[in-house]
């Protein structure tokens, strides 16, 4: 008897790991090409292809050095949700930033321009729609610069169930008017962010009323820019950190924003 139960043991802990990679394997990967006029994009689509079932999509907008690892680490998770995940791509293939400086200069060219910036992202939008696996219900994340995006999609009215925005840019540089934004709207927000001003925190609530938007804003305590982000260090005093606690309470809060609004 005991030989036995040593042995079942032994199974049990064989088969536990080889379930969960099982369960890893099963997300399929896929990088994708697509454009916008005459710019290649470069995307990546992650999900679960253990069902040919059509599956709601959330759209992963990147933060401001491009699609990178972060994003793809992002896609898989929210694979596992049973969602369609499709990072997109801003830039354009291969341009893809290394330092801050490159970063911040690339960036703005976008945040000058929303017009180009909502073009950038309506194209991603309307590659995945086409997407066999997709059952026509949409949404949109994004980090950081990635976050300004997603509002600036809902300021534009894209046909999306939602948007969140994981400690992203609240200001805008034409505010949305009563009855512009469709999607429902979450910002996840670091109450000690430095990048994010007073005034632009309030001019966005401001925004929201006035245009009767179904909105809400989380605030983590002791959280900065970048709260998200492992790869951001540990250094609060910087302005831009990662935040375990603010990870893990903002990803659970977009996991229920997700399962709410693809419910209807």
């Amino acid at each position: 008897m005991q030989k036995l139960f040593f042995i079942s043991l032994i199974s049990i802990f064989y088969f536990i790991p080889h379930l969960e990679r099982a369960s890893d394997a099963a997300i399929q990967t896929k990088t994708v090409h697509y454009s916008e006029g005459s710019t290649e994009l470069e995307g990546f689509i992650a999900y679960d292809d253990s069902t040919q079932a059509k599956r709601p999509v959330v759209l992963i907008v990147h933060e401001w050095k491009g699609l990178g690892d972060y994003e793809k680490r992002r896609a898989k998770e929210i694979a596992k949700l049973g969602y369609l995940a499709f990072a997109i791509d801003i830039y354009g293939k291969g341009i893809r930033v290394k330092t801050d400086e490159e970063a911040g200069k690339l960036a703005g060219t976008y945040k000058k321009d929303r017009a180009l910036l909502r073009k950038r992202a309506q194209a991603g939008l309307q590659f995945i729609e086409k997407n066999s696996l997709s059952s026509g219900k949409i949404a949109a994340i994004g980090f950081c610069f990635g976050g300004t995006t997603a509002l600036e999609m809902a300021r534009a009215g894209f046909d999306l169930k939602g948007i969140v925005s994981f400690h992203g840019g609240l200001d805008a540089s034409e505010k949305a008017k009563a009855g512009d934004i469709k999607a429902k709207v979450l910002v996840l927000h670091g109450a000690n962010d430095p990048y994010i001003s007073k005034a632009d925190f309030d001019a966005f609530q401001d925004e929201m009323k006035n245009s009767k938007a179904d909105w809400q804003i989380v605030q983590y305590g002791g959280a900065v820019h970048g709260f998200s982000k492992k790869e951001a260090g540990d250094n609060t005093a910087s302005g831009y950190a990662y935040n375990a606690e603010a990870d893990r309470k903002s990803f659970k809060a977009m996991t229920e924003f997700l399962k709410d609004i693809f419910r209807k």
